[in-house]
């Protein structure tokens, strides 16, 4: 029960968390550009969705809540509790990220950074998983530049299919123009190329690119709430035609 003391941010966040781990989900459709910046003693929680459009007859969604903490200041670390759906598929999972700063801000042309995922499922019908990948980030006066490089494996159950797991190749980027605090706008995009020394075939490739919002609205005493949505279409036959995806923060 929410009790008359606690704050507009915090049963807004309660609100969001109720909504979006009700509903159905699937993984990828929530995933978002990794950005390389850590913020030393900085605390926040972490709201995430996205649904997408059918794909081969399947409905696509997916939603987590993760609490993050500045630990040092070239690391940050959050754990997150996910839920995903892919049709009539759906699984529990719990996530460790780790977000590595490996240059200072603003040193070299740009910025760099690692991120590593730990993925461990919490129902019986998912695989372990776990991620790595160089992040990179450079800036032009108010435009920024984001591009990642990501490496994933799947292991633990095996595929129901037989089929071995191997490393995949993903990608993402974003171009964004800071115009205001409270409104930044830009593109986004995401893609999935299959094994990482033995790419899909073009028709095979998930790639998916759109406009994007960002904003941050300031709230004192080192509180803030930040936002970025996409609106992604697909870019090739293995992709959802449209995907939406959500990330809200409450940094404190």
């Amino acid at each position: 029960m929410l009790s008359n003391n606690e704050s507009p941010v915090s049963k807004l966040l309660l609100l969001l968390l109720g909504t979006f781990i009700s509903g159905y989900v699937y993984a990828g459709a929530a995933d978002y550009v990794y950005t390389p910046a850590v913020e030393y003693g900085e605390r926040e929680i972490d709201v995430k969705f996205g649904a997408a459009s059918p794909l081969a007859g399947n409905r696509a969604q997916a939603a987590s809540l993760g609490f993050g903490y500045g630990a040092k200041e070239f690391w940050f670390t959050e754990i997150y509790l996910k839920q995903e759906r892919n049709g009539g598929a759906a699984a529990n999972l719990a996530e460790w990220e780790n977000k590595f700063q490996l240059t200072e801000t603003g040193q070299y042309p740009a910025d760099i950074g690692l991120i590593t995922e730990l993925e461990a499922p919490l129902s019986r019908n998912a695989p372990w998983e776990f991620k790595f990948g160089p992040l990179f980030q450079t800036e032009f006066g108010k435009l920024q530049l984001n591009g990642n490089l990501l490496f994933e494996h799947a292991f633990g159950r095996a595929d129901e299919n037989g089929v071995p797991y191997s490393t995949n190749f993903g990608y993402q980027w974003q171009a964004k123009y800071r115009w205001q605090p409270v409104l930044e706008f830009g593109v986004q995009g995401f893609g999935e190329l299959g094994k990482w020394n033995d790419w899909n075939k073009q028709a095979n490739q998930n790639h998916r690119i759109g406009p994007a919002i960002f904003g941050k609205f300031a709230l004192g005493n080192r509180q803030a709430i930040k936002y970025n949505a996409a609106w992604l279409l697909g870019a090739s036959n293995a992709a959802p035609g449209h995907t939406f995806r959500l990330q809200v923060e409450y940094e404190f």
